[in-house]
Parts: C-alpha cells; structure tokens; sequence
C-alpha cells in the first residue's frame, strides 16, 4: 500500500472554503435521494462535516451506519439517533465511534449498503483517492464486492482537496462521484 503521508493541506485554505455547502448539495443528488440505507462518515476537524446530513438520515427515515473501526479493520454499524451519536465515546483521533464491545447491526450482514459517503485528504476528478494511509475504506469496499454488495461512493471535499493526480497502488479502490465546492464530477 501507498504511504500517503507527504500530502500537504493548508488548513487556513480549508478553513475559509468551509462556507460551501456540500451537504445541501448531497442532500440534493437523486443518488441520495433514492439511497435507503446510508453510511456516513464522523467528521474529523479538516474534513467537511457530516452532520446535518447525519439529521437527514434521521428525518427521512434512512437507515446510518458509521464506520466502526478496530485492528482488524473497518465495519458499517448503525446508529439509530442523534441521542445514540451523542453518546458515542471519542476516539483518540477524536471523532465520535461505537466501542468495540458495542454490538450493532453490521451493514453487511443484513443487506448491505446503497450508498457510502467517502473521506479523504485529497481526490482527483477522475475519482482516485488519497485516504489516511490505513486502507479502511478500501478494504471494506472490496469487502462488500467480495459479499455481492456494490454501494455507490460519493467523496464529499474541499475544492483545495482537488488534485491533478494521486499515486495510487492496486489496492486503492476509486470512488464513483467527487463533490465540491460548486461542483460534481462522476468518475468516467
């Protein structure tokens, strides 16, 4: 796997492209719309926050699941509420994530997932994908082909998270649709 640590992000520039709403804009897809069972991401600081999509999930009746994750790798659990996102306890990398010991519904094990909302450091319009270095999401995407699950992915970024190439291994899975700023492009 690519170490992707040599990345630089400008947290100045994301802080002042924070105004752009993307989650209005997701909200909007008819990808979104039509998605019945949703896997969202728990924002970290540097990373377009899921919230109100998180409420939208609740309000409409879609099924959430979150990433937990563990040593061995990632799973989609559910979350049933905002009072159940409330009392998550934090992570040391400090984002809110179910306790190991925990037990959820598991995604995959009970009808997998239409659609699953992508972090990342940076993306390429053409949908490749710079993640955090561990693998996770690329593990569980090859994980749900593997149990004949194929969820849309949508990256959800900054436009200064926009580059013109990523190294990428054959490990790294793209993602289907990058949305920023103004702007959506579905990988080709």
């Amino acid at each position: 796997m690519v170490k992707h640590s040599y990345l630089p992000l400008d947290c100045l520039c994301l802080r002042q492209n924070r105004r752009c709403d993307l989650s209005g804009q997701l909200l909007k897809m008819p990808q979104y719309q039509q998605s019945r069972r949703v896997s969202v991401f728990l924002s970290m600081k540097d990373e377009i926050q899921t919230h109100k999509i998180m409420e939208d999930l609740f309000s409409s009746r879609k099924d959430c699941f979150i990433p937990q994750y563990s040593k061995a790798g990632m799973k989609m659990v559910r979350l049933d509420s905002t009072a159940d996102y409330n009392s998550l306890p934090e992570t040391r990398w400090k984002i809110k994530q179910p306790a190991l010991d925990d037990v959820r519904e598991d995604a995959l094990d009970t009808g997998g997932l239409d659609l699953i909302l992508m972090p990342g450091l940076g993306f390429t319009k053409r949908g490749l994908r710079l993640g955090r270095g561990k693998g996770y999401y690329d593990n569980y995407l090859r994980l749900c082909r593997k149990k004949g699950s194929n969820p849309l992915t949508i990256a959800l970024a900054y436009s200064v998270q926009i580059l013109d190439d990523i190294p990428m291994s054959e490990s790294d899975v793209p993602v289907d649709h990058v949305l920023f700023a103004d702007k959506s492009e579905m990988r080709q």
